[in-house]
């Protein structure tokens, strides 16, 4: 099969997704990074599109399972009710935590998760790419917080730092985070 047919069935999947053609960026992560600290809710300030994610009042919430596995329990208002997905993330390489591996499926591969930059306590600023046979990538980028809003200088700096690590965010766009009780 040419790559060019290839390309032309992965059009569907990938419409809405982030891509660009050639190689993933590999921009820096959050250095000395401790999951520990990373642990518990966070609320999804701004993404990338992702087909997942196409809901309101979106939240994830991090926690350590018995055998070493990170729970990872997302979860969306769609259309007045709460939807949950529950995947697995893992640190492939100790030396490298805050670069996880996330999977929703056992039958499909771990994604990246790369943590770029947070305070733990406020944001996080998060990063994933996957290349498509080196002709182009499909890749997300979400800020994140310990609250459901953050000040908009807090956002202007997480833009500014995908910006200047390579990563096109012309696409980004604010999730609502006000649906009350649901």
């Amino acid at each position: 099969m040419s790559a060019v047919y290839l390309l032309l069935l992965l059009v569907p999947t990938i419409s809405a997704q982030t891509f660009r053609f050639g190689a993933c960026p590999t921009p820096k992560v959050q250095s000395n990074f401790s999951l520990q600290l990373y642990l518990d809710k966070w609320y999804e300030i701004e993404k990338l599109p992702a087909s997942f994610a196409r809901g309101q009042c979106i939240e994830a919430n991090y926690s350590v399972r018995k055998d070493g596995t990170i729970r990872v329990l997302n979860s969306q208002v769609v259309g007045g009710k709460r939807e949950f997905l529950e995947g697995t993330a893992v640190v492939p390489d100790p030396h490298e935590p805050a670069k996880l591996g996330v999977a929703f499926s056992y039958f499909t591969p771990y994604s990246p998760y790369w943590v770029l930059e947070t305070n733990y306590t406020n944001y996080t600023i998060v990063y994933s790419c996957t290349d498509i046979l080196r002709i182009f990538h499909v890749y997300y980028a979400w800020i994140l917080a310990r609250s459901p809003s953050l000040p908009p200088e807090t956002v202007h700096y997480a833009k500014q730092l995908l910006t200047d690590e390579g990563i096109n965010i012309s696409k980004m766009t604010p999730t609502y985070q006000n649906c009350g009780n649901i």
